[in-house]
């Protein structure tokens, strides 16, 4: 098998530091960790909440904790710096070499739909609090056998937000199925929910917006692996 990976992003209107924070880590077994968080509200203090979560999930994926655990430890860590006043969601894909499965953490619960290897479109279900309200707070997670075919698309509310300045809302399921079946790759899923939601707000987003998505597809197995970002530096 193969695994792509794209992540397409932007900041809120007006807004020059996004409260969404996405990294892309290589567990100790050779797998794949796909780690989103959305710091409550935008802007530079929002981005501190998911760089404290991101980087603390990180460092412990790193050290071959396991993502439950991690998601775990990160709500300790926003808690303990905040005290219960400030939150994160999460969305951790992360592919287990050793499972041989797509292993799907969330906090919070944000949207995260799955195309099985058969052709079927569902959106995870669950009802884990967000990061950091909670001293303790238990993740939902769910384990998909890895199959070629597979894809797991999770994204920031700034894509649910789309369309609200101007009373309208994208149908999410339907727009991710359409863009699925004209181009089965995670780069034209990615670019293309953002740019429909991008065009929804009229050029100008209601809310910070990431979306991450992680396909699995035919491969042998061997040959170089690739990382390709492409990013704006705005002037100071």
């Amino acid at each position: 098998m193969h695994l792509s990976v794209a992540v397409s992003k932007i900041n809120k209107w007006a807004v020059r530091t996004g409260g969404d924070t996405v990294e892309v880590i290589e567990r100790p077994d050779g797998g794949l960790s796909v780690v989103l968080a959305d710091g409550q509200s935008s802007g530079p203090g929002a981005k501190a909440i998911s760089i404290l979560v991101v980087r603390k999930i990180v460092a412990e994926l790193a050290e071959g904790v396991r993502d439950g655990a991690a998601a775990r430890a990160a709500n300790d860590t926003l808690y303990a710096a905040k005290r219960g006043r400030v939150s994160a969601t999460l969305a951790i894909l992360s592919v287990d070499r050793l499972s041989r499965s797509l292993v799907v953490t969330r906090c919070g619960d944000p949207p995260v739909y799955v195309w099985a290897a058969d052709g079927g479109l569902r959106r995870l279900a669950g009802d884990s609090p967000a990061l950091g309200f909670y001293r303790h707070a238990r993740p939902s997670v769910d384990e998909i056998p890895l199959a070629p075919g597979l894809m797991a698309c999770a994204f920031s509310d700034g894509l649910t937000h789309a369309g609200s300045r101007v009373g309208q809302s994208l149908d999410i399921p339907g727009l991710i199925a359409s863009l699925w079946a004209a181009s089965p790759t995670a780069r034209s899923l990615a670019d293309g929910l953002l740019t429909r939601a991008i065009s929804l707000d009229e050029g100008r987003p209601v809310d910070d917006t990431s979306i991450a998505v992680l396909h699995v597809r035919e491969g042998d197995g061997i040959g170089p692996r690739q990382l390709v970002i492409e990013m704006p530096v705005p002037d100071v």
